[in-house]
């Protein structure tokens, strides 16, 4: 039966293609379209694609030579897996009408209906609701790849399809329509995350920690990197891909757009810079990982400021989560816990440290939309500070339980772990029956 599973699933999406063509009228000439926004957002929906390609370069570079392919392809098949979910039901699910300000209604947007009418996002109102549609959806597809580095090495391919469906069904579907939906529980809140502290970085943070914890250590304690170029390839796609991740998210080409985009770049280097100087104060040789490690650390921390600081807060912002991450993963190595590629230490306290220093840096010159919540903790205002404290310790519950969760209910049906044997050989032969 399960055999036949996976091709009773296309024969389902095939008849709802015809059964629902969502043909609609072309767009009302009232309509207030920007060409230039329109065209920001074109290049930033596919700058935040490349960023998936970009993960798999960076996890697949750092993994056992053996183990290539399948942690590559674990990045890849997310752009697949979530794509379809979300035409069908994924995007209403996130941004849907709201049901109690937690989740969307699956059938507001089913089969992308109400696309090619002229409708439009409300937070966006001079783009195409189908081009603001696809933007969102590249957030969705990197949020389970970011999972992966956790992991990595000991995961059954066809048990990760169906954990991924699963957290995004429960985990990120609520967590984008909380935060991101103006009728959202946490918007409501006045939390601010300006393109996925919240979102992505913790909720996949959080998550990588669940599923090291569940599937145990690695049989194999030796951890030799395949190809450190790969990851330094990554690692370019991934902050080339940011821009779009970070400035797109002002939803047009606009001064908040060029803002996003400073402060994402100076972060990002800040935080690559403080590893490097860090390590080299406890001894060691600075590193082309320990560079690409901390600037995607950076990265990670200015996703929810990014257009809320200043500059030169982003440079406080990038150093401040340099360190901590540093030292996390320092303490990691030292316990039982076998989270792969570092994605707790790195994605999830990264997006903690951000989503933190947004309550304290946040200020209104910045972003007119502070204004309905506080200035940031620096400038002397404690509110917004509390409201981003009270957010961290709700979705980091709701996240780390939730994905233990999800991992039991995926392991019933169908084992998550693979076989000491097939472990041992590498997936890239046991699950695919490739090598490099």
């Amino acid at each position: 039966m399960k055999r036949y599973l996976p091709f009773a699933i296309i024969i389902l999406i095939l008849v709802l293609s015809f059964a629902f063509p969502s043909v609609e009228v072309a767009p009302h000439p009232d309509t207030k379209y920007d060409t230039g926004d329109i065209a920001w957002m074109l290049v930033s929906t596919a700058l935040v694609l490349i960023m998936t390609p970009g993960l798999a370069f960076f996890y697949g570079g750092m993994v056992n030579k053996k183990n290539v392919i399948s942690t590559m392809l674990q990045s890849l098949i997310c752009m697949v897996i979530i794509t379809v979910t979300w035409v069908v039901f994924g995007f209403s699910l996130s941004f849907g009408k709201s049901i109690h300000g937690i989740i969307g209604d699956p059938s507001t947007y089913f089969m992308m209906k109400g696309m090619m009418d002229g409708a439009v996002w409300p937070g966006a109102p001079t783009i195409p609701l189908v081009l603001f549609a696809m933007y969102q959806l590249k957030f969705a597809i990197i949020t389970p790849a970011l999972i992966t580095g956790a992991f990595a090495e000991r995961i059954r391919f066809n048990s990760y399809l169906v954990f991924v469906f699963l957290f995004f069904l429960f985990i990120y579907a609520p967590l984008a329509h909380c935060t991101w939906h103006p009728d959202g529980f946490l918007a409501k809140m006045g939390v601010l995350d300006f393109a996925g502290g919240t979102v992505v970085h913790m909720s996949a943070g959080w998550a990588a920690l669940a599923s090291a914890l569940f599937l145990k250590r690695r049989n194999e304690a030796n951890h030799a990197p395949a190809r450190i170029t790969y990851v330094i390839i990554g690692t370019g796609l991934l902050w080339f891909g940011w821009f779009g991740f970070n400035a797109g998210s002002a939803l047009g080409a606009s001064p908040l757009a060029a803002v996003a985009l400073a402060t994402t770049t100076t972060a990002a280097s800040a935080a690559g810079l403080t590893w490097v100087f860090f390590d080299m104060l406890r001894g060691r040789k600075p590193s082309a990982m320990g560079t690409c490690i901390g600037s995607v650390v950076g990265l990670v921390a200015i996703t929810p400021a990014a257009g809320f600081v200043s500059i030169p807060h982003a440079l406080s912002i990038g150093i401040i989560s340099a360190i901590v991450s540093n030292l996390l993963v320092e303490w990691r190595t030292r316990t039982s816990i076998d989270d792969t590629l570092d994605v707790f230490p790195c994605h999830g306290v990264g997006g903690m440290v951000g989503m933190l220093l947004t309550g304290v840096f946040a200020h209104q010159n910045v972003n007119p939309i502070v204004k309905n919540v506080s200035n940031g903790l620096f400038f002397g205002e404690t509110k917004l500070f509390m409201v981003q404290l009270t957010a961290l310790v709700g979705v980091s519950a709701f996240a780390f339980v939730g994905s233990i969760i999800l991992l039991k209910v995926t392991d019933l049906i169908s084992p998550l772990r693979v076989s000491m044997e097939d472990e041992t050989v590498g997936l890239d032969i046991s699950q695919h029956g490739e090598k490099l």
